[in-house]
């Protein structure tokens, strides 16, 4: 579904968005997102600015995603991600109004001066959403329900075999999400925007409670698509707290599970995307699987299929 304009939308949202924000002389659509029915940049009468997105179905899923993500907002330090100014609800639809962020969207290459900056975004992450109180599903529970590997072996796509060993691995990355930290689920250079030495974490839909390691993990999955070894992106990951106090084994179990989640959702829907992340992911599971068992050339029938879940809306 296209995404609404400003001048598209009802009459009676418009007025309920400027009784809360002010009268808009402007909006600027962002060129990237896909979660909300509209998302812009308000620029105000009065000189201010307020970062809106919304959806139509208040009542839907995706209305349900939006509202989780105001609920959780609270709890999200202030320097690290954008605060929610407003919800409302008019004429069927739910928008959330934030401030502002700008910035670039974070360059993940090698060499980037982007890394230093994520890396302190990411450290005070795991220290400020450490025992969170948000209202957050678990996320190790989500991870039970979705068994990515368990489906494939199920119901493997042409010429995919699924080894024994990653439903096992899969089992023990149960274990490794769980935790008590606000996580948020779903980072990637988009959700990651850089101004100078600071960087903003945005779009929080997806965040859910478990173990800050997953966030870092993947991140080192998404270092590997942007042209990292695995070897390099775990040494940029070494800098993180959360990450020194991960063990071994949770590390391997969270690198198999990224692999599943990827190779899953790359047979259930064909994107472009997938044949950059897949392998990507098969590239760090491997790596790991082959330092704990030597075994790095077992996975060779483990092919990569061609969806991601949606870009930012900003």
């Amino acid at each position: 579904m296209p995404r609404s304009t400003w001048d598209e939308l009802p009459a009676t949202v418009q007025a309920a968005i400027e009784r809360k924000a002010g009268l808009v002389a402007r909006a600027e659509i962002p060129s990237a997102g896909r979660n909300s029915d509209f998302s812009a940049t308000l620029h105000l009468h009065s000189g201010g600015v307020v970062f809106c997105k919304g959806i139509a179905d208040a009542e839907g899923k995706r209305g349900a995603v939006h509202r989780h993500e105001a609920d959780i907002n609270p709890w999200l330090p202030s320097a690290l991600a954008p605060r929610l100014r407003w919800r409302i609800e008019a004429d069927g639809w739910l928008l959330l109004g934030f401030d502002r962020v700008t910035g670039a969207h974070a360059d993940l290459t090698p060499g980037s001066p982007d890394l230093p900056v994520v890396a302190d975004a990411m450290a005070a992450l795991g220290r400020d959403l450490a025992d969170c109180p948000a209202p957050a599903p678990r996320l190790a529970d989500q991870w039970a329900r979705l068994a990515p590997w368990r489906r494939l072996a199920k119901n493997p796509p042409p010429g995919m075999s699924v080894p024994e060993q990653l439903i096992a691995w899969e089992a023990r990355a149960v274990e490794a999400a769980d935790g008590h930290d606000l996580v948020h689920t779903d980072l990637h250079s988009l959700n990651i925007l850089v101004a100078g030495r600071q960087a903003t974490i945005i779009d929080w839909a997806w965040s859910r409670t478990g173990s800050a390691a997953v966030d870092v993990a993947f991140l080192i999955a998404r270092l590997i698509a942007a042209g990292h070894t695995p070897p390099a992106a775990e040494d940029w990951a070494e800098a993180l707290p959360v990450w020194q106090r991960t063990p071994p084994a949770a590390r391997t179990a969270l690198a198999v599970e990224i692999w599943g989640i990827w190779q899953y959702q790359a047979a259930q829907q064909h994107r472009d995307l997938w044949r950059i992340l897949v392998p990507a992911a098969r590239a760090w599971a491997t790596h790991r699987l082959g330092d704990n068992t030597g075994v790095e050339h077992q996975f060779d029938d483990v092919l990569a299929s061609g969806h991601e879940r949606g870009g930012p809306d900003r």
